[in-house]
């Protein structure tokens, strides 16, 4: 048995340690933790923080249990606590980043990460399904879509959301990858740098050698920058060829930068080309959902539908209306209703767009759940042929449009427009549901909504 002096028990517990783990793991883990207390019943350990504490309770507790017991058999508890010191100064020689376990030695560059930009907190729908389904692969090193995606769409649709979902993603499941993540501008400033300080062999080899997968943002920012397209262009061209990951995401399509080199635009595309269209109905609806409830706003079905059929594109927009809401509702400390949302809404986007006729026949869709493909197909189907005859009512009603500018817009004639209005006319006349259901989608479509 092991004769324990002062914190004798320790230091050879640790030693032994030292020879089970990665040198990464003990410097990282258990050569910080000191010895508070020692005698025949505790030896209670403590660490700097109570986050360090509990990644020691989760992961190294039952192997120092176990070292415990080996070299020093008996009964004695362990006890782990945070040190009333907790910035303790590592011994060693020059300072250095430590890393993870398992973590490779190498040059990672990522820009600052959201959070909540994960793939669970990412709402998916019709519109982004491809992107979606894309850069789960890339982040799980599949290649079911190819090595290379390039995505682009208006602001705030989701490229940010989902680039970085990917770098969440990586850094949980396979921290040891080496990865950068940075926007077209601070590639075109590290490289500038590099030529000044004369180190461009350093940055090449950066995104050349020690890259597993690369990320670019906004890359329709390197316009007219000649020579930062060259060296972009040369890296993709090494990754790309050697089997490495890459994503580059921009506000408009490859095809439509101007002052894009034509190989630089041909590398971009080398690989899948998506787009994230703007979120249609029943997404917008999802996502409305998930941002109130992440807010703890209770919004009923109504005032979704209100917000949903009023915030069309940029996710910000939803956003900032949500947490505007939550706000005015707790500031009055009564719920919202749509007095409260059509004045959120007013100070955000402003009043509501003049009717025409597109607007109304996806209003009618949205409300019928109805696609427009569907609206315009040649179907008779009456969950089809009613919405279809009420948006031709609605919309001769709210427009200066010609019976057969509307007709056009159904692939229909304009004889079929004037059957339908006489058709919605005559059952509102006779029939009180049709006419409460119209009266309804008149009042929703009219109101400063």
């Amino acid at each position: 048995m092991l004769r324990e002096t002062g914190s004798m028990l320790w230091d050879t517990i640790r030693e032994s340690l030292q020879e089970s783990l990665s040198n990464s793991e003990y410097t990282l883990w258990i050569k910080p933790l000191a010895c508070q207390r020692q005698d025949d019943k505790v030896l209670e350990l403590t660490g700097p923080d109570r986050y360090f504490c509990s990644w020691i309770q989760d992961r190294y507790l039952d192997l120092i249990k176990t070292k415990l017991h080996e070299l020093a058999p008996g009964n004695r508890h362990l006890r782990l606590s945070v040190a009333r010191q907790s910035t303790r100064q590592l011994k060693g020689g020059p300072a250095e980043q430590l890393r993870l376990p398992g973590v490779r030695a190498g040059a990672t560059t990522i820009r600052s990460l959201h959070p909540g930009y994960t793939f669970d907190q990412f709402m998916v729908g019709e519109s982004n399904l491809l992107a979606t389904s894309a850069c789960r692969a890339l982040a799980h090193g599949e290649n079911t879509f190819g090595r290379c995606l390039f995505i682009n769409s208006s602001p705030g649709l989701g490229k940010s959301h989902l680039t970085q979902a990917v770098v969440h993603s990586i850094l949980d499941h396979a921290p040891s990858t080496m990865m950068h993540y940075l926007t077209a501008q601070q590639f075109s400033a590290e490289m500038v740098k590099g030529i000044r300080s004369k180190k461009m062999e350093q940055f090449s080899k950066k995104y050349v050698r020690d890259c597993d997968i690369l990320l670019v943002e906004d890359v329709h920012t390197l316009t007219g920058k000649n020579k930062t397209q060259e060296e972009l262009n040369t890296i993709l061209d090494y990754l790309i060829k050697s089997g490495r990951r890459v994503i580059l995401t921009a506000a408009v399509a490859p095809r439509q930068m101007e002052g894009i080199d034509a190989d630089f635009r041909s590398r971009m595309t080398s690989g899948l080309v998506t787009k994230i269209e703007d979120p249609d109905y029943e997404t917008r609806v999802n996502i409305i959902r998930h941002k109130a409830a992440g807010k703890n706003l209770v919004l009923d079905d109504d005032l979704i539908d209100l917000l949903a059929r009023r915030l069309h594109g940029d996710i910000r927009k939803t956003e900032s209306a949500i947490i505007g809401i939550k706000g005015k509702s707790c500031l009055l400390d009564t719920p919202p209703d749509r007095a409260m949302i059509n004045e959120v809404l007013q100070g955000l986007i402003g009043n509501p767009a003049e009717l025409n006729a597109e607007i109304i026949r996806d209003f009618v869709g949205c409300q019928f759940k109805v696609s427009v493909d569907d609206l315009q197909s040649r179907s008779r189907k009456r969950s089809v042929t009613f919405p279809r005859q009420v948006a031709m009512y609605l919309t001769r009603k709210y427009t200066d449009q010609s019976l057969a500018d509307i007709g056009q817009l159904y692939n229909r004639d304009h004889s079929t427009v004037l059957h339908a209005i006489r058709v919605v006319t005559q059952n509102m006349s006779r029939k009180t549901a049709v006419r409460e259901q119209v009266k309804l989608l008149c009042r929703k479509l009219k109101e400063p909504s």
